[in-house]
């Protein structure tokens, strides 16, 4: 199951430096790409606001 970035993302950019798999893309929310995403959780370990979420 892929992680989904909810609308409390300030689009700092830290989650997408941390993602192994490449599947954050910029934007206000980030987008994370369902089809790349690994599930990993990187991403809302770093997160300051906890937007990236579990789906």
């Amino acid at each position: 199951m892929a992680y989904f970035i909810n609308d409390e993302c300030i689009a700092c950019g830290v989650c997408q430096a941390e993602c192994p798999a490449d599947a954050i893309s910029e934007g206000d929310p980030y987008v994370i790409d369902p089809d790349l995403c690994t599930d990993c959780g990187a991403c809302a370990d770093v997160c300051p606001t906890d937007s990236p979420r579990p789906a």
